[in-house]
């Protein structure tokens, strides 16, 4: 027998550190951890390192249990997340989901600003949503403080419909045409 199996064994903090270390190198080598799932699966680190007994397997469970680690849909432990972001993480990808979420480059797109008090533009947005004549014009647009903000992929002709609704007038003296 080597001269570390007769070492003493290690306090709960030093087997959650080891525990840490392990599963770092785990996702470290791997991207995520494939082979930990409870506190007897570090058993056989340990026992390399420490004489195997009731002692140390009781130690190493409650260095486990104190590291309060959360554990991904097949059961393994996940070492970079707390319990609390990973419930967050569970809940946005339910309702992602759920709504058939997609993500869209915007970067192709330009902006358009309509402006108009502040107190108007919830329910312009929703007449604008629902309109017949705007489908189609803009990608999203969102609530400003002075106004609606268009991101559209042609700039021109979502101008030239809102100009259909505003006063020439109007717009005369605010571009100073």
């Amino acid at each position: 027998m080597s001269q570390n199996k007769f070492r003493k064994n290690p306090s709960r903090q030093t087997c959650e550190s080891i525990i840490r270390r392990i599963l770092i190198a785990e996702i470290g080598e791997r991207g995520k951890n494939e082979h930990f799932r409870q506190a007897s699966d570090f058993m056989p680190y340990f026992e390399s390192l420490y004489l195997a007994s009731d002692s140390l397997t009781k130690q190493v469970q409650r260095a486990v249990k104190m590291l309060n680690l959360p554990k991904d849909e097949n059961g393994y432990f996940i070492i970079n997340k707390s319990p609390l972001q990973l419930q967050q993480e569970q809940e946005l990808k339910r309702i992602f989901q759920m709504y058939d979420a997609t993500c869209s480059d915007l970067s192709g797109c330009e902006t358009l600003l309509l402006e108009l008090p502040e107190t108007c533009t919830d329910y312009l947005m929703r007449l604008i949503a629902e309109s017949e004549s705007f489908k189609g014009m803009y990608v999203t647009m969102l609530k400003a403080c002075n106004g609606i903000l268009f991101y559209t992929e042609d700039k021109l002709r979502l101008w030239n419909l809102l100009m259909q609704f505003i006063p020439y007038e109007e717009a005369v003296t605010r571009n100073n045409l």
